[in-house]
């Protein structure tokens, strides 16, 4: 590991071996990066596309867990892809992760169509009406839909996966529903979902998607939920296991 850190950086462990420079005042990776990468059933085998991935806490998170032969980060923000940048070559990741610095609504054009495996996204949450927009550009783009919708994601990922690749991502429970439609909309069949509840007494505020380009219409699996806390600040065992916080594999 060798990474420069500048002014206005943290560097953080990921506890795996890792490391990743972020933006004190910038965007920074939360648990539904975490919870994404953990539910993404991606073989070693396999060639990835992370649609918007930011400073590139996705691919690091792969990596660190054997999921993918090669993953591609693809990011709008000259600022989060430099990052992203190095981040990969600070951890020596050349070998495995791409960076580029572009749209994601002409990733058929970057990539060409049918030319992934799995696609990963952790999109903005909130429609631009919704809650106080940062007027921190990067911010703004990785919170609110300013730079593309959801079905633009869908779209991308639609345009650039193989027939029967899938798709993973992560989103807000309350848009559940337009999600879920959106995806079939874009020939992408619903396989499984989970939903991610604070406490077991809570509703979800999150949820986990799987979904298969050109799939047969099937009932969509839906797991168990996940439930992140036991009591406040204190993560169940599952969340630990995700994070190897136990030691567990």
């Amino acid at each position: 590991m060798s990474m420069e850190i500048r002014e206005g950086e943290t560097c953080d462990d990921l506890q795996n071996g890792l490391w990743i420079l972020q933006s004190k005042k910038g965007f920074r990776f939360g648990i539904d990066a975490v919870l994404l990468a953990d539910f993404a059933g991606i073989s070693p085998a396999e060639c990835v596309l992370d649609l918007g991935c930011g400073s590139g806490i996705l691919p690091l998170l792969l990596c660190a867990r054997s999921k993918g032969k090669h993953i591609t980060g693809l990011e709008l923000q000259t600022e989060s892809a430099a990052l992203a940048a190095r981040n990969v070559s600070g951890n020596r990741l050349e070998d495995r992760v791409s960076i580029i610095q572009g749209d994601l609504r002409e990733a058929g054009s970057f990539f060409g169509a049918a030319s992934f495996d799995a696609v990963v996204s952790n999109p903005p949450y909130m429609l631009p009406s919704q809650g106080k927009v940062s007027p921190n550009p990067v911010l703004a783009a990785a919170r609110h839909e300013i730079c593309c919708t959801f079905a633009d994601v869908a779209s991308a990922a639609a345009c650039v996966l193989k027939k029967g690749g899938r798709f993973f991502l992560v989103h807000r429970a309350v848009r559940e529903e337009e999600i879920l439609q959106t995806l079939k909309e874009h020939a992408l069949a619903p396989l499984r979902l989970r939903r991610v509840q604070p406490f077991a007494e809570k509703p979800a505020n999150l949820i986990l998607v799987e979904a298969e380009k050109g799939g047969i219409a099937r009932e969509m699996s839906v797991e168990d939920p996940l439930v992140v806390y036991e009591k406040p600040g204190v993560y169940t065992e599952e969340i630990l296991k995700i994070y190897r916080m136990t030691g567990e594999e």
